[in-house]
């Protein structure tokens, strides 16, 4: 049977349209399923570009006492930290606070003193409070060595932009509450095996390998890391080494709140009370501070600097 003019017409319409409607079809398909890849994060230069010269004599100086402070630093220094335990990766690691992301984030505004903090003030705020130590004079050598170092790891980086990878990585709160007893549960069967059973880390031949995550050789009261939620962030992102992100929400969560529920130096703004301290400066649900776990009130008879 032959076909006229007029139907080869009304056929190859009719399958215009459902090529047409085919494509449209997977179009919105691929749109609703398709996932757009995460953003990477900033790659800091190699350390192999550090220049021969006499600023890149003061990043590799400042390289150094940010793998060993407690060498490097150690009039500064208080407790058994290192720089590279929270950021690691000598600070080039996303999402454990990468110092290229620190550094084009200031000067910027922080609660925890009330005023706009340089770079400088912030890196004399974690010899402080993370180091349990006290902080080196604005213009210390230490200070400008450390600056050069992590001005050399942002070299390429945006000023004042949220990089991917920045700080810590933000989780949203758990289904549960997290609970001291799962958290322990956790650190025994994923933490302890580095970091101890009693939290103080192990060390070998004057050495320290692991850091101590409480007790009067660890991080104080006033620290980042004893607000659980960015310990969770950190452990849910890197923990356990070369295992991040094998722990459930929850699990880093509960496990943030049974390390942060334990005795640590006391936070070195302490007015004289606990009660005092915890209402100016911990008034959160994030901080364990000045409230009671394990039968113990914490913050209550802790040292203040050990130096």
């Amino acid at each position: 049977m032959s076909i006229g003019r007029t139907q080869w017409i009304t056929i190859a319409t009719v399958a215009l349209a459902s090529g047409v409607l085919t494509l449209a079809a997977g179009y919105v398909v691929g749109r609703f399923n398709a996932r757009p890849a995460a953003p990477k994060p900033f790659a800091p230069p190699a350390m192999s570009a550090i220049p021969n010269s006499p600023f890149g004599r003061e990043v590799a100086m400042g390289r150094a006492i940010f793998d060993d402070p407690g060498a490097n630093a150690h009039a500064f220094v208080g407790n058994d930290l290192k720089c590279s335990n929270c950021h690691l990766g000598e600070g080039r690691v996303a999402y454990s606070a990468p110092m290229w992301g620190a550094y084009v984030s200031y000067p910027q505004y922080r609660a925890k003193n009330g005023h706009v903090n340089t770079f400088a003030e912030r890196l004399q705020g974690c010899f402080k409070y993370s180091m349990n130590g006290k902080a080196p004079p604005l213009g210390d050598p230490v200070l400008v060595a450390l600056e050069s170092y992590a001005y050399f790891l942002a070299n390429g980086a945006p000023v004042g932009t949220k990089l991917p990878g920045q700080g810590f990585l933000k989780l949203s709160r758990p289904p549960l509450p997290p609970d001291y007893v799962r958290g322990q549960d956790v650190y025994t069967a994923n933490c302890a095996l580095c970091h101890g059973f009693d939290g103080k880390g192990q060390a070998a031949r004057g050495a320290v390998l692991f850091p101590p995550v409480w007790g009067p050789r660890s991080y104080n009261w006033g620290a980042g890391m004893a607000d659980i939620n960015n310990a969770a962030g950190f452990i849910k992102a890197n923990m356990p080494l070369g295992k991040g992100g094998t722990l459930t929400d929850q699990q880093a969560w509960d496990v943030a709140a049974f390390i942060d529920s334990q005795p640590r130096p006391q936070d070195p703004r302490f007015t004289g009370d606990v009660g005092e301290t915890r209402r100016k400066f911990h008034d959160t649900a994030n901080s364990m501070y000045g409230r009671s776990a394990n039968g113990t009130l914490l913050g209550q008879g802790q040292p203040t600097n050990v130096k």
